[in-house]
């Protein structure tokens, strides 16, 4: 089975722009009463989020209650002047989360209203779009969904047609030329969002190459059922699913290749899980590479294999640090990273309320284990580490305390910073240092180092950078779905952008002092081979760009096997050095 992900899937700019101001109002205004004027996007799962972060959709603008600073968010779909009127009349604070192509097409009907022009809005006359559209035409506005409507438009000379945005561009031209036809002076404006044309040609080509169709998005997402409308089109099956929930497996695994596209209001966790579940059924259905590959997914759901690299860091601290690796730091390293990981995770209850989570099915499906599994691993590593020493068992005990304790609530009286996971980019930074510490500083301590020796620092850093670089690029992987449950991660509290420019940033110092750090006599040469750890990282980086190409599960592998790539050159190196020397 072949899985084939359009590149426009998912969130276009207009509601991604909408979703962000409603989720920087409930960020900065917990104490007030925030309310979306309809449905923000279609997407119930979405909705079900923005709940659990105080916006709540009103359907009439009568169920507003103006009291204690309301304020009212009028979605992506705009709406009329009088609506908007009224909202004011009612001494709510409004803020405009109205699509700038939305926008666009308000001007050009007011503009022409005044002209004395009758529109033609070229569209679905229930659509919330369509309905605030109207709006600005006064009483020359007029409907039209199908091409035998255009005989019914009145007699005139002044006549301006407009589409909206999300319509589909092929009934669309139809209905202009027939538009064109009987009235040659009508002025036509093409105001279909061109996101929606990509997404909508995207579809129709995949459909040509597709053995069958997956669509994803609400069902009462008007583009969602245009773009399904299009892939039956092609003649292909077609199926469109809300949630993987709704996928039927034994159905598309007959299929050899399958095409896959989502709505403008469906976000990429939904989308993710979709693509991931068709990679396991890719997996059963082919040869050993495949099962192969469905083993590491396996191990990366489970955060072994996460548990995996970090003892691959463990070991190349160790030979960084010029000791001999010892087997149960590396064990109790292992054990730390797998207990807290999996700790963490059912601590954090708003993340365990994320649907689509690749991790969600399996974690919840085992949970009693996986509690009971991480508690021993926890356990085990503390009875290694004190094994080793009470400076190695007193280090361990305080990084797992503090650990334990970043997901509870610390202050006793409400405050937004209650816990230490409140601290914005606190995950990043906590997780990198915990590392480091058990990575590097464990190490050191089990060979009485007690003192700083100019190369633990450096294992240290390494460790931290790499580990740092790792988890905010998972969580720019993450950004979306953790701006909505109010995660405030290095990417979502700086953005995008700034977050890539960090992350080089702290490569291209990493790589200078591994390179210094040998040649000052610091470090040995295996300094100078841990810089193919650094390459790989940025490959991660162009991976990223890529990132629509490949499911969740295998994008988050690929950034762990950072931590392998890591003791793989480590090995090699150790077994160069035997060999030649």
């Amino acid at each position: 089975m072949a899985i084939k992900l359009a590149k426009t899937a998912g969130f276009c700019m207009g509601v991604k722009r909408a979703v962000d101001i409603v989720l920087d109002i409930a960020q900065k205004n917990s104490n007030r009463k925030i309310y979306t004027y309809g449905p923000l996007i279609h997407n119930p799962q979405t909705i079900d989020l923005l709940k659990r972060r105080g916006v709540f959709p009103i359907e009439r603008i009568d169920d507003i209650d103006p009291s204690g600073g309301t304020i009212l968010i009028i979605r992506a779909h705009g709406i009329s002047p009088e609506e908007r009127t009224r909202i004011r009349d009612r001494g709510v604070t409004i803020v405009d989360a109205t699509c700038p192509k939305v926008a666009h097409v308000q001007s050009i009907i007011k503009k022409h209203a005044t002209r004395d022009y009758t529109t033609v809005i070229v569209g679905d006359r229930e659509h919330p779009e369509v309905n605030g559209l109207l709006g600005y035409a006064g009483e020359r506005g007029v409907v039209l969904s199908r091409e035998s409507e255009v005989e019914n438009l009145p007699d005139t000379d002044r006549l301006c047609v407009v589409a909206q945005t999300t319509q589909n561009m092929d009934e669309y031209n139809r209905i202009v030329a027939g538009i064109r036809k009987r009235f040659p002076a009508a002025v036509i404006f093409n105001t279909i969002c061109d996101s929606t044309e990509r997404r909508q040609s995207e579809v129709k080509e995949l459909a040509k190459r597709a053995d069958a169709m997956i669509i994803i998005g609400g069902k009462n997402s008007a583009n969602t059922r245009r773009l399904a409308g299009l892939s039956e089109q092609e003649g292909k099956p077609t199926f469109h699913i809300e949630t993987v929930k709704e996928l039927p497996n034994r159905v598309i695994a007959a299929y050899e290749n399958i095409g896959v596209s989502a709505g403008a209001s469906t976000p990429n966790w939904i989308i993710n899980r979709v693509v991931d579940t068709l990679t396991e059924l890719q997996g059963e259905r082919t040869g050993h590479l495949a099962s192969f590959v469905k083993l590491w997914t396996l191990t990366v759901k489970t955060e072994l294999y996460s548990a995996f690299g970090a003892g691959c860091l463990a070991y190349t601290s160790m030979l960084l640090q010029g000791m001999a690796p010892h087997p149960t730091v590396i064990l109790a390293m292992v054990l730390y990273v797998f207990a807290m990981h999996t700790l963490n995770r059912f601590l954090d209850r708003e993340t365990n309320a994320i649907i689509g989570s690749f991790r969600e099915e399996i974690y919840r499906s085992h949970k009693k284990r996986y509690i009971g599994a991480a508690l021993v691993s926890l356990l085990a590593s503390l009875f290694l580490a004190c094994t080793l020493g009470s400076g190695p068992f007193s280090l361990l005990l305080l990084i797992s305390v503090l650990g334990i304790l970043y997901n509870m609530p610390i202050l006793p009286f409400r405050h937004r910073f209650r816990r230490l996971k409140d601290l914005p980019g606190s995950k990043n930074l906590s997780v990198a240092l915990a590392w480091a510490a058990v990575g590097a500083v464990l190490p050191a301590l089990t060979a009485g180092r007690h003192g700083l020796s100019t190369v633990m620092p450096v294992a240290f850093l390494f460790i931290f950078a790499i580990v740092f670089v790792r988890s905010s690029m998972s969580d720019l992987l993450d950004i979306q779905s953790d701006r909505l449950i109010g995660r405030e991660t290095i990417p979502v509290v700086i953005g995008e952008k700034r977050t890539r420019r960090l992350l080089t940033a702290i490569v291209l110092p990493t790589g200078l002092l591994l390179f210094f750090s040998y040649f000052l006599g610091w470090s040995s040469s295996l300094a100078l081979v841990l810089l193919a750890c650094l390459f790989y990282i940025l490959i991660c980086f162009k991976l990223y760009d890529r990132r629509l190409e490949f499911s969740g599960v295998v994008l988050e592998g690929l950034l762990e096997t950072m931590y392998v790539v890591t003791g793989a050159a480590s090995f090699l190196w150790r077994l160069a050095v035997r060999f030649w020397f």
